[in-house]
């Protein structure tokens, strides 16, 4: 399986400007910005690749929790996950050093220990996660 998605840009780093598609089309040239970027320009004017991939780690973590919840025979009634990627100034240039994931879950029938055992592997075992080499934490709260 592959997915895709395309950027086009123009102009210089600083004052130009570009736009990101993706395969599917729900996310269709969406203007993105130095200023979206690196001068939390209001996000209605574009976005960022920062906030893509935080999206990206927060629909990917609970899609993981969803289904090690299934296979240990529990169903959520909602998982609400807030990644926070930090970016910050690396030599010449800038890294992305950590997300910070906080999970607010609703799970009938689920104690503690069980819900933080499913929750920690589905923060290790995801996708993005495993594609990101940056350190990863959470808070995870159980309603």
């Amino acid at each position: 399986m592959k997915r895709t998605a395309t950027s086009v840009w123009t102009g210089s780093g600083t004052k130009g400007s570009g736009h990101l598609t993706t395969q599917s089309g729900v996310f269709d040239e969406q203007p993105y910005s130095f200023k979206t970027r690196f001068e939390n320009e209001d996000g209605k004017k574009g976005t960022n690749p920062e906030e893509l991939i935080a999206a990206a780690h927060a629909g990917c973590f609970n899609m993981a929790l969803g289904v090690q919840l299934e296979q240990a025979g529990f169903k959520a009634d909602e998982l609400k996950t807030e990644a926070a990627v930090t970016l910050e100034k690396k030599g010449e240039g800038f890294a992305i050093t950590k997300i910070h994931l906080t999970l607010h879950a609703s799970i009938p029938g689920i104690d503690e220990q069980k819900f933080t055992e499913l929750s920690s592997g589905a923060k290790v075992n995801c996708p993005i996660s495993q594609l990101l080499d940056v350190d990863i934490t959470m808070d995870a709260h159980l309603a």
